[in-house]
């Protein structure tokens, strides 16, 4: 499909359907009342930096202790936000949430010291969620994090140009291996692979051995995706380069775009070290590439395939809208949208119920490990404007309709 101009776009958009983000009843029908009540008052107490940043300081001081409060982490912020500490607890949600057209991708969120152990067990686990992903119906994808195949430190010195030194030049062979594997084993089961996006000062050598992967792997279809953070000012660019480069060496491009994770880390590091900012210069500039790399990969559907990480209503519109106006199919395995487990619910089944292709990240592992995870889920929520005001608005008219309906 060749590109089509920029204003192609506007002739079409008032033909496309406009979906009810607000609509509730469809929003939370995997909800119990329980469930809806927990997630009211857990977003409520996100409302609050002070109340959030107190909570996780009480929280590591008991997990350091062992004081026994396991389960009122699981009955609170875990089990909204985790499937469960393995994969087998995550079945009960995966099909509750198929059963509303929702698909999951199960994540492996555990975090500790890295050390080739930890490495070599995280090889495993992705290993072992591609066997997962091919037997289980409703997991159309597998993801890993790339550092938590190859050490941190590692990526970072090659991107420095530092020379490697032979035992770190047989590590990075090790890291790639331990990459390729999970790639490989992915071919053969036939299921989609998503790469996680790391901190700029070590993803260019992530992007160049996915590139490679892709070129390897993707001839006839997309196996293996890149996630691109497009609050990077350099991302539009870059997807339009790995396009070029499909082109002309004959390969599939995948991606998962996003708006980004590690803004303030980001920004704090270009200051103190005295780099260019690799961050867009204000949230508009963010949304504006995200949706022209969202309008890009559609444009150029023929070698390029997407999954649309976002929370966003206006982008979610956007892709509703550029399906129709290139006369794509809904269920077109091509374009996933994608929310995270516990957020967003209005944009996630309202999506599936008008038959789009939509998928939750489900992270999952031991309540201890996860921790991490979940104190970065909060502390999103305390940070992205209008978010938490906004699930806590939609939460609220459910309850009322619910309340209202009951009484009829």
């Amino acid at each position: 499909m060749s590109a089509l101009p920029h204003n192609h776009y506007a002739k079409f958009t008032s033909l496309a359907e406009k979906i009810h983000f607000d609509d509730t009843q469809v929003a939370f029908r995997a909800k119990s009342d329980l469930e809806l009540r927990r997630a009211y008052y857990l977003f409520r107490m996100l409302k609050y930096p002070t109340l959030v940043e107190v909570g996780k300081a009480l929280t590591r001081t008991a997990l350091w202790l062992r004081l026994p409060i396991k389960p009122l982490i699981r009955s609170t912020v875990f089990d909204h936000f985790c499937g469960g500490e393995t994969m087998k607890e995550c079945e009960a949600t995966l099909s509750h949430l198929s059963e509303h057209g929702v698909e999951v991708i199960l994540d492996y969120s555990v975090e500790g010291d890295v050390t080739h152990d930890v490495l070599d067990d995280t090889q495993k686990m992705a290993l072992a969620l591609v066997e997962e992903a091919q037997n289980v119906a409703g997991i159309p994808f597998t993801v890993f994090k790339p550092s938590g195949l190859i050490r941190f430190g590692l990526l970072e010195k090659i991107q420095s140009g530092q020379p490697l030194s032979t035992e770190e030049q047989e590590e990075w062979d090790r890291g790639k291996v331990r990459v390729e594997s999970v790639v490989q084993k992915s071919v053969t089961c036939d299921v989609p692979l998503l790469i996680d996006a790391e901190e700029s000062w070590i993803q260019r050598p992530v992007d160049e051995l996915i590139q490679e992967l892709m070129f390897r792997y993707n001839k006839e279809k997309v196996i293996v995706y890149n996630t691109l953070q497009m609050y990077r000012h350099d991302r539009l660019d870059y997807l339009k380069e790995l396009h070029e480069d499909a082109t002309a060496r004959n390969y599939h491009v995948g991606v998962k775009i996003v708006r980004g994770a590690y803004m303030e880390k980001e920004r704090e590091r270009a200051k103190e070290l005295k780099y260019e900012d690799p961050i867009q210069p204000s949230k508009a500039a963010t949304d504006k590439d995200y949706n022209s790399a969202f309008r890009f990969v559609i444009e150029h559907l023929d070698r390029m395939a997407v999954v649309a990480g976002t929370h966003n209503e206006e982008s979610s519109q956007l892709g509703v809208n550029l399906l129709e106006e290139f006369g794509i199919e809904r269920t077109d395995k091509r374009v996933y949208f994608s929310q995270l487990f516990g957020m967003s619910d209005h944009i996630s089944f309202n999506l599936a119920d008008h038959g789009f292709n939509v998928v939750k990240y489900l992270p999952f592992g031991p309540v201890r490990y996860v921790m991490p995870y979940l104190f970065r889920r909060a502390e999103e929520n305390t940070s992205v404007e209008g978010q938490t005001g906004r699930e806590l608005t939609l939460l609220s008219k459910e309850w009322i309709r619910r309340k209202a309906s009951r009484k009829k």
